[in-house]
């Protein structure tokens, strides 16, 4: 099966080069941490409750070049972001903002932190250079690609190695420990476990994981580039960071509140407060004695639950009709019953919905802001890509202007999981 078309071989020399510029380095030594930005088709927003998801990777991402320092110290230039990052890995970390540092200094810290937390000693740090694909991340879990990109740079410039499943757990202790987000693992497993032509899915209770043939004859059209299906991303031109959004904490709290109270009504209260510990039996029995926003949280784990499962009995059977339905009833899922979202992004993902040739559409990542993801017939990308964006500079204008023309909607491709090039 081929690679993703993703990263050339020309934005690898661009970084590579720039890494040389900053650390004086020879080309042949530098590395490339190629972390890409991942879509979720089904499973939204139960990830942190331990549900089951399901995820791809996409041609597009962060690129983090790097060598190893002659000492401890971390020496950091960013291609989207102003400032100039330094400190050293034998200091210790916490999680907590430095005074004149710029915001973006947070995720690498954080992979120190993470990995100090776990025993790693380090001894070398790294002089690189990180930039990410056209500057469109909002919606795609650019947060975890960044850690993910700084854990595999620490460990190949320190000899460790780790597996996929470890680096799940590192990143997992930047984002909820040192990033303060109550966000599961949907992000990094998909980023470190995705393969080019499978979905990959995820139990974020068990941690359980495996990858599902698309089918076997789709499996042939890809290994010649022929996929049955694009992938659209239609920006919105809202660009919050997540870090900085209270709607996405407040909803994983209507979650656990949710769980607490049917625990407890079933007498499972010693249990973690999890909606994956509720009986989902139970839950449609005695619904009623939740508050009506915590009902709508727990409907909506518990039917998206439900829509994972009989996903990967679509894709498996490549029957994408099938799988973009269930994409598009977890759209409306999160609209109405997780209740995220906001005008803007209702307005694209019911846009997408009426282009020519989408199968199926949702918000991608936690829908606050960011972008939709839609399933495309290969044949009318290009033309369900000018639609959507004639339709939402009409209801959108301001924000449609805010965006390069052309990179308000973009057609990409399935990807490969993060590695070092």
């Amino acid at each position: 099966m081929r690679a993703s078309s993703w990263p050339s071989l020309k934005e690898l020399d661009a970084v590579r080069r720039k890494v040389v510029d900053i650390s004086g380095a020879d080309y042949r030594d530098v590395r490339v941490v190629v972390s890409p930005y991942r879509i979720c088709p089904l499973g939204a927003h139960i990830d942190h409750q331990g549900g089951t998801v399901t995820a791809m990777t996409i041609n597009m991402g962060i690129l983090l070049g790097f060598v190893p320092s002659d000492d401890a110290e971390v020496l950091l230039q960013s291609g989207q972001f102003h400032g100039e990052v330094k400190f050293r890995v034998d200091d210790a970390q916490c999680p907590k903002e430095v005074c004149d540092e710029p915001d973006w200094a947070r995720y690498p810290r954080g992979a120190v932190y993470a990995l100090q937390s776990k025993g790693y000693h380090l001894t070398k740090g790294i002089i690189g250079f990180i930039c990410g694909s056209d500057e469109h991340s909002s919606g795609l879990s650019s947060s975890a690609a960044v850690g993910v990109a700084y854990l595999l740079a620490l460990e190949r410039a320190n000899c460790k190695t780790m597996l996929p499943e470890d680096n799940i757990e590192l990143d997992r202790i930047i984002e909820n420990e040192y990033l303060h987000l109550k966000n599961g693992i949907l992000d990094q497993s998909a980023i470190l476990l995705s393969k080019y032509g499978f979905l990959t899915w995820m139990d974020c209770k068990t941690r359980k994981h495996d990858s599902v043939y698309f089918s076997e004859l789709q499996n042939r059209q890809w290994s010649q580039g022929q996929a049955a299906f694009k992938i659209l991303l239609a920006f919105s031109g809202l660009k919050e960071p997540l870090m900085r959004n209270s709607g996405y904490n407040a909803r994983v709290s209507e979650c656990k509140e949710a769980a607490e109270t049917l625990l407890d009504a079933a007498g499972n209260g010693n249990l973690e407060p999890l909606l994956c510990n509720v009986d989902p039996i139970f839950f449609e029995e005695h619904k009623d004695m939740l508050k009506p926003n915590l009902a709508k949280r727990a409907f909506h784990y518990f039917s998206e639950n439900n829509r994972v499962k009989e996903g990967l009995k679509a894709w498996a059977s490549g029957n994408l009709d099938d799988f973009g339905r269930l994409i598009s009833a977890s759209g409306r899922s999160s609209i109405e019953n997780y209740e995220c979202g906001c005008k803007e992004m209702i307005d694209l993902y019911e846009i997408l919905l009426k282009a020519p040739g989408v199968l199926g559409a949702r918000f991608s990542g936690a829908g606050f802001r960011g972008c939709c993801l839609a399933l495309v017939d290969a044949d009318v990308a290009e033309e369900a890509a000018a639609f959507v964006q004639q339709e939402y500079k009409k209801v959108q204008p301001v924000l449609a202007s805010k965006l390069s023309q052309d990179r308000l909607v973009l057609i990409c491709e399935p990807g490969d999981s993060a590695h070092v090039a």
